[in-house]
């Protein structure tokens, strides 16, 4: 029959193909915020398959990435069809396809009807219009980098009269390219003319440790110092040589342990396992200090150290890396944009699990239940299905259809059985049950863009990237509280992270630097392992396992691994793909078992009424888990059941404006919490407004031993924001102040008119009800604190915890 091209990445019926095309402006979702760019279309490349071109081959084909196996070929697409249905857009060929592919950018008809007579979009204020009308960040624009299709963003034309900002050092009078300030005199020509290396003084003490220094800066070799010949430009490498002298001769030179005499002068040494203290004394190494020593457990004895393996592994006599020998063998699970394939690692079998998607990003499993869970962001749906039955569209079960715009990161709790999700539309990260029934937003602001998130039930916390304007890896905790950024610095366009759990350090890509980077779970001991703008052209998904790393190239349409540790043996462990993009791996070990704290309650999901979510694991004294409630409700005073907003009333009103007014003067990212909760938002809530009038609101303690670390976190329940931590402090000070007030002007008014009554002498008598004074609802339960601290394992925190007064963000 012929063979097909790899630029088709699907098999092609006459006349029908899915295109290679992709948005400029994001390579898998038209209608979402640029993703740094398209991968460049090259020769291979083809808009559709043709029947002349292309004939189909319905026999099995090798596959390109493993030499001998087999791939199923790929489903076809249906054949035309005469009537449509009511959700679906009917083609010029008379095939039909679901209305939601119309306008997206994808010839999905194959004769491209579907995006004829599309409106033209327009691009934001915030955003440059390349040429050819695609859009990109205004800030991209003149940055060294094309990233508009055309390069009109980087033309002579556009930036001819571009001013770099003050961070960025421009190249020149004749060129146009803006590069970074911090690039200025550091050693490497980043400038075509050189203009940012231009002038810079050679800097003392940069020479290699086998060679001299002169004394004008210019290096020589070491063994050139005292050779009876002038190599330094001053003979500085001929000054102060004495001949003839061995230190080392008398006292062994001071060294405790081994003296080397040299031309001029003595040095001491070690042995093995041992470093020098004081230039002469040798003391035992810590060799486990350095995080890469061992491939899991280091073990340091004096002189020597010995590595270990955690259980489920044994250690690799030949390389001495740790192997998993518990469980199946290993799976890499990938999204290929219309398919979500498998590899395994060990027998290197290649398999689709699900095929005939329609934009999946982002994937997740549950080893356990040997579950899979999928964002379609085309469909704006989350899935999940039995890995064995996902191939078939019936058993694939829709968890989440409403309130989706651009789900691009998802994670799976195996532990308490959740999901978690970063949505970039609608700039928030939610939670919800497994099977999708009861959902929370848990961060609604100061997100940009978010993407990857992952999971680490074992101690609590959540991770996600966001490569917005100010690009971050941050954390919190699983139910929402104490957000803190991990990484800000030297970072650009973070997509995927990963987390390897037993060594307690996250990975992520950098698709602008070009970057594969890890950190500790507290931001510390940060190691970049590659930078390489060819193995990391445009990395997208990461996922670790024993001693190798893994991750997506959408430029390179591949797949790669290397070394974790070094960022050594890179390899390509699949090639030819169709936008790859998320990528997990598959096994007993990536996810090990531990108990669900809202289960070993006395009480079915902790006593909570709405959801039961786990709490980040700072200290012993940490409590287990938090109650939440949906976005449109509130959590009450006995931070386990729900309420509903009740009538607005003027105590209401006082302790709404008081605590919007507040709140809005907290200083940027100072960390807050509140026991409130807002419709579709969490991070300015008023107090007063979420507790029926029957029911109290307890008074916030002014410090706690057990408080968490504050963070920005629009948290359900007892978090929140400071909009109802401070509006509830804010709304006790004015009732503090106001009530007393009151008081003593109603007893001043009744002594009044007493005394105005016995004056007149009036015979008549006058009455006069005195109003009867009925305490807040705050003020009734002043002496209340609700700190939860009860039998049960599950604890929550106090309605306000004030730390500091940088934790209220107050000046």
């Amino acid at each position: 029959m012929g063979c097909m091209p790899k630029s088709c990445d699907t098999d092609c019926v006459p006349g029908l193909a899915v295109p290679r095309a992709c948005h400029p402006r994001n390579p898998y979702h038209p209608a979402l915020p640029p993703d740094r760019g398209c991968p460049r279309p090259r020769g291979r490349w083809l808009q559709h398959c043709s029947l002349s071109l292309i004939p189909v081959d319905r026999s099995p084909r090798p596959g390109p990435h493993f030499p001998g196996i087999l791939l199923t070929p790929l489903l076809p697409y249906a054949g035309p069809v005469k009537e449509c249905e009511e959700d679906q857009f009917r083609c010029r060929n008379e095939r039909c396809i679901p209305s939601v592919w119309r306008c997206d950018e994808d010839n999905d008809c194959s004769d491209n009807s579907d995006e004829d007579d599309c409106p033209k979009k327009t691009c934001a204020d915030s955003d440059f219009t390349c040429d050819n009308g695609h859009c990109i960040h205004e800030q991209w624009k003149c940055d060294g980098e094309e990233e508009c299709p055309d390069g009109s963003d980087e033309s002579e034309a556009t930036c001819t009269k571009q001013v770099c900002p003050a961070e960025k050092l421009s190249c020149g009078p004749t060129s146009h390219k803006c590069v970074p300030a911090s690039w200025r005199c550091d050693g490497e020509k980043d400038c075509e003319s050189g203009a940012d290396e231009a002038g810079c003084a050679t800097p003392l003490g940069t020479c290699r440790g086998d060679e001299f220094q002169c004394g004008d800066g210019t290096c020589v070799p070491a063994i050139k110092r005292c050779n009876q010949e002038q190599d330094c430009p001053d003979r500085s490498d001929e000054a102060g040589c004495l001949q003839g002298l061995n230190e080392c001769l008398h006292n062994n030179g001071g060294c405790s342990h081994i003296c080397t005499d040299l031309k001029i002068g003595f040095e001491c040494a070690c042995p093995a396992g041992y470093q020098l203290l004081d230039q002469k004394t040798c003391g035992d190494i810590d060799e486990c200090e350095d995080p890469d020593a061992c491939s899991q457990i280091c073990v340091n004895y004096k002189g020597y150290f010995k590595c270990e393996c955690h259980p489920g592994y044994e250690m690799d006599t030949l390389t001495k890396n740790c192997k998993a020998v518990a469980g199946r063998s290993p799976s890499l699970i990938f999204t290929n944009r219309h398919e979500v394939r498998r590899i395994d690692l060990v027998k290197r079998d290649y398999s689709r699990l699900i095929p005939m998607l329609k934009n999946v990003v982002a994937l997740d499993v549950e080893v356990a239940t040997n579950r899979i869970y999928w964002c379609d962001l085309s469909y704006r749906k989350i899935y999940s299905a039995y890995m064995d039955k996902a191939s078939d569209p019936a058993e694939q079960e829709v968890l989440i259809d409403e309130q989706l715009h651009s789900p691009e990161g998802l994670a799976v709790d195996w532990v308490h059985k959740h999901i978690y999700w970063t949505d970039s539309g609608n700039k928030t990260i939610s939670v919800a049950t497994v099977d999708g029934g009861r959902r929370r937003t848990l961060f609604s602001r100061d997100l940009s863009e978010p993407r990857a998130i992952a999971v680490d039930p074992l101690r609590g916390f959540m991770y996600w990237s966001d490569w917005g304007y100010q690009a971050k890896i941050e954390k919190s905790g699983l139910n929402g509280v104490d957000r803190q950024t991990l990484v800000s610095d030297g970072i650009e366009w973070p997509n995927g992270i990963t987390l390897d759990l037993l060594n307690q350090r996250l990975y992520w890509v950098d698709s602008k630097l070009h970057q594969l980077s890890s950190t500790d779970f507290s931001g510390g001991n940060r190691k970049m392992l590659i930078s390489s703008p060819d193995f990391l052209s445009h990395p997208f998904g990461i996922a670790v396992f024993e001693d190798k790393v893994f991750w997506t190239d959408l430029e390179n349409e591949a797949i790669f691994s290397a070394n974790r540790l070094n960022g050594l043996e890179i390899s390509v462990l699949a090639e030819n793909l169709n936008n790859p993009h998320d990528i997990v791996i598959f096994h007993e070990l990536k996810q090990p078992r531990a108990a669900d704290a809202c289960e070993l309650s006395a009480q079915p999901k902790g006593g909570c009424e709405y959801l039961c979510l786990p709490a980040p694991q700072i200290s012993s004294h940490s409590p287990k888990y938090t109650c939440a409630c949906p976005d449109t409700m509130w959590l009450g005073p006995d931070m386990k059941r729900c309420y509903r907003a009740p009538q607005s009333t003027s105590t209401t009103t006082l302790a709404s404006t008081t605590t919007r007014t507040v709140a809005d003067t907290r200083a940027p990212g100072t960390t807050v919490h509140s026991t409130t909760y807002q419709n579709h938002s969490t991070e300015t809530p008023s107090l007063a407004a979420a507790v029926p009038s029957s029911v109290s609101v307890p008074r916030a303690p002014s410090t706690s031993p057990s408080a968490p670390s504050p963070a920005t976190s629009n948290h359900s329940q007892h978090y929140g924001n400071e909009g109802g931590r401070m509006g509830s402090t804010v709304t006790a000070a004015v009732i503090g102040i106001v009530v007393p007030m009151a008081v003593i002007a109603l007893l001043c008014m009744s002594g009044y008119l007493i005394w105005r009554n016995w004056k007149r002498k009036n015979t008549k008598s006058m009455n006069f009800d005195n109003p009867v004074y009925r305490k807040t609802t705050e003020e009734e339960d002043e002496d209340e604190l609700h700190i939860g601290r009860s039998a049960q394992i599950g604890h929550v925190y106090p309605a306000r915890v004030a730390l500091s007064l940088e934790d209220d963000g107050l000046p």
